[in-house]
């Protein structure tokens, strides 16, 4: 499993989706296109990111950041998008389930695409009135050049003015913190780990690679340490 990049398992479903750092890379350039080329959303542009951990969303993360877009993953309220702010975005990518929910105010942007985070990244069977299937849209790029952004690491990643370079040395500090290397395998339960700095930024900055699991289960755990490979827990 030393090719594996990133895995997500589903305990309540069998589901294991496991990609290779360059699959994954393939799915970033893809989703750099999509948001420069296809789109046309200049390095600078806001993105609002509601979605859980998955390998979904770190091609979405990832390719935002690679286009040089910066990003809100944290609750609207706490990224700066108030009511007085939302026309602010120019892209939104939001689980499938919670769009229309009573539960979640999601900002209107220009661009609007929604994920129904299906094994495999199949397409979504219902896709909302103004919103794109986002796996399709991005599978259309696959193949395509990374774009050349000419990202600095002093440019801001995410909407709260935090730049690349901060981003960048938070997730490493976080990693030395919690003991990740270069080689590990990071068991992360996702419904324990939703910041992306700590289940995607922290393993990737170590050289570490991740497995993702849903609904854990752990009266399972030691099997699944002993399946994965896992040598780090979070």
């Amino acid at each position: 499993m030393s090719d594996q990049l990133i895995t997500y398992i589903d305990d309540s479903t069998g589901e294991r989706t496991s990609l290779t750092a360059s699959e994954l890379g393939d799915w970033v350039a893809a989703t750099a296109s999509l948001l420069s080329g296809e789109c046309g959303l200049p390095r600078g542009s806001r993105a609002g990111v509601l979605l859980p951990p998955h390998w979904q969303t770190a091609a979405v993360l990832l390719g935002a950041w690679a286009a040089g877009i910066k990003v809100s993953f944290r609750a609207w309220s706490t990224a700066g998008l108030s009511s007085d702010t939302e026309s602010d975005l120019d892209v939104t990518f939001v689980e499938r389930r919670r769009v229309g929910s009573w539960l979640e105010d999601v900002p209107p942007a220009g661009f609007q695409f929604v994920l129904g985070l299906a094994p495999g990244g199949r397409d979504s069977p219902d896709v909302p009135p103004g919103y794109r299937d986002f796996p399709p849209s991005a599978r259309a790029h696959l193949g395509a050049a990374p774009p050349h952004t000419g990202v600095t690491v002093s440019e801001t990643a995410t909407v709260d003015g935090t730049t690349f370079g901060e981003y960048g040395a938070a997730a490493a500090t976080l990693a030395s913190a919690r003991g990740i290397t270069a080689g590990d395998r990071v068991l992360v339960d996702v419904t324990a780990y939703e910041e992306p700095m700590i289940w995607l930024m922290a393993p990737l900055t170590a050289g570490a690679s991740i497995v993702l699991c849903a609904n854990l289960d752990h009266t399972r755990l030691a099997d699944r340490i002993a399946a994965e490979g896992i040598t780090r827990l979070l």
